[in-house]
């Protein structure tokens, strides 16, 4: 859990857990949502990760946006380095 690996003297309740769940879930189903609008938008069979970034960029506000995109790219670069 990312929370121990930051704060090991912090605890989350289960409420709280399965509100955060909510929450992300949620999010992500707005990404889909809109990188699947883009893909048929622009005629694509698939979604790429210009769809995504794109749908990101529509989704979060500002800064928030910068952040997410940032580090949704170092995990690609990750992922396909290894």
């Amino acid at each position: 859990m990312v929370l121990k690996q930051v704060h090991p003297d912090i605890e989350i309740s289960s409420k709280t857990m399965g509100i955060m769940n909510s929450f992300i879930n949620d999010i992500f189903e707005k990404f889909a949502q809109e990188s699947s609008r883009l893909a048929r938008y622009n005629k694509k069979p698939t979604v790429t990760s210009l769809e995504i970034q794109t749908s990101v960029r529509l989704v979060l506000p500002g800064e928030l946006t910068k952040h997410t995109v940032s580090e949704g790219t170092k995990a690609v670069t990750m992922f396909t380095s290894s």
